[in-house]
């Protein structure tokens, strides 16, 4: 009998931690989780997962990036198969009021990590979190797992360290790793501070009669939105193959944050959406990221990936979740219809 892979997710009651965790649990993975002591619990996305008929097969660990000697003694105690790193501390514009914060979980914490499996003389497979955000102020379209960075944020160039520490040390120690270059991926598990769950539930409040207004920052900002539980399946893919490489995963489709508002308040039948969104100077970020878009083709031809959820599916997605969770009946809205294609959209 196969003995079961154990699999340890930095970050697991994120977004994509949550994800990774029931995909892992599916293929029968022990999965083991780390976690930050705080003053309040943070575990909603995961706490299913908890209570499932799995739930025997789910560790959580109390942990920090910054403390590697906890993070070693871990690590030689579960032995993981397979580590995904998916901590960091992930908002762009919170990067440039707490830089230094930013810097040492973002970029010294896969480091320690790293550190942890060659001092523990592990075969562990590593998986670092990479970003679309290292391209920055990018320098070719579509980006490329061979485009130059050009970070624009704290966030941006701790990301850029990171990349760069865990393709030195797979060269230099042969250590099966690989970097996800993950553009932006959404769903209704996304934080609330983020431009697209702050449109979703804004709106769902606005349907709901509990606020007026939406207020936001630049809307010209275009970026390559998926679908989450799509990209964590990249991640195990990746750890997968016979060796570790860097891949970007995208859509290969760029959106206006206009667009994503546009087509938010048509699913909902509503087509005057400018009277509910306001511009708030403070949401503008020191330095902009204007233009990202993703080719995934490395991704398709080598891991079999590709996305499967169109740009406004996700916000259906999202928006239906935010409208269930406030209370507010979808039924009569045009976005119960079930979309096929932008006309259809477009004559909501």
């Amino acid at each position: 009998m196969e003995e079961k892979k154990k699999a340890l997710i930095t970050g697991i009651t994120g977004q994509d931690g949550s994800y990774l965790a029931e995909l892992l649990l599916q293929k029968g993975y022990e999965v083991h989780g780390l976690v930050r002591r705080s003053s309040s619990f943070n575990r909603w996305r995961i706490d299913h997962l908890r209570e499932h008929e799995d739930s025997e097969k789910i560790f959580l660990h109390y942990g920090d990036l910054s403390h590697g000697s906890s993070l070693a003694r871990l690590i030689e105690k579960i032995a993981p198969d397979e580590i995904y790193n998916l901590a960091a501390q992930s908002h762009v514009k919170i990067s440039f009021d707490i830089p230094e914060h930013t810097m040492d979980i973002t970029s010294l914490g896969p480091l320690r990590l790293l550190e942890a499996i060659r001092d523990a003389r592990l075969k562990t497979k590593f998986y670092q979190a990479s970003s679309s955000e290292m391209f920055g102020k990018a320098q070719e379209f579509p980006q490329t797992e061979k485009t130059p960075f050009y970070p624009r944020s704290p966030y941006g160039v701790s990301k850029v360290a990171a990349y760069w520490i865990t393709k030195n040390y797979r060269e230099s120690y042969g250590i099966h790793i690989s970097n996800g270059i993950l553009f932006n991926h959404e769903s209704p598990r996304r934080g609330e501070n983020f431009v697209t769950r702050k449109i979703t539930i804004g709106l769902a409040e606005i349907l709901a009669g509990k606020r007026d207004k939406i207020y936001l920052g630049n809307l010209n900002a275009k970026r390559d939105w998926g679908y989450a539980p799509e990209y964590v399946e990249a991640m195990w893919r990746m750890l997968q193959r016979d060796k570790g490489d860097d891949y970007v995963v995208a859509t290969g489709e760029t959106h206006t944050i206009e667009d994503f508002v546009k087509t938010a308040f048509q699913l909902a039948g509503i087509n005057d959406w400018e009277k509910y969104i306001g511009i708030d100077p403070k949401y503008y970020r020191p330095a902009e990221v204007d233009y990202l878009i993703g080719d995934y083709t490395k991704a398709k031809q080598e891991l079999g990936w590709e996305p499967k959820t169109a740009f406004k599916d996700l916000i259906k997605i999202m928006l239906e979740a935010d409208c269930k969770s406030l209370g507010v009946s979808t039924a009569n809205l045009p976005m119960s219809l079930k979309i096929n294609n932008m006309e259809a959209i477009q004559e909501a």
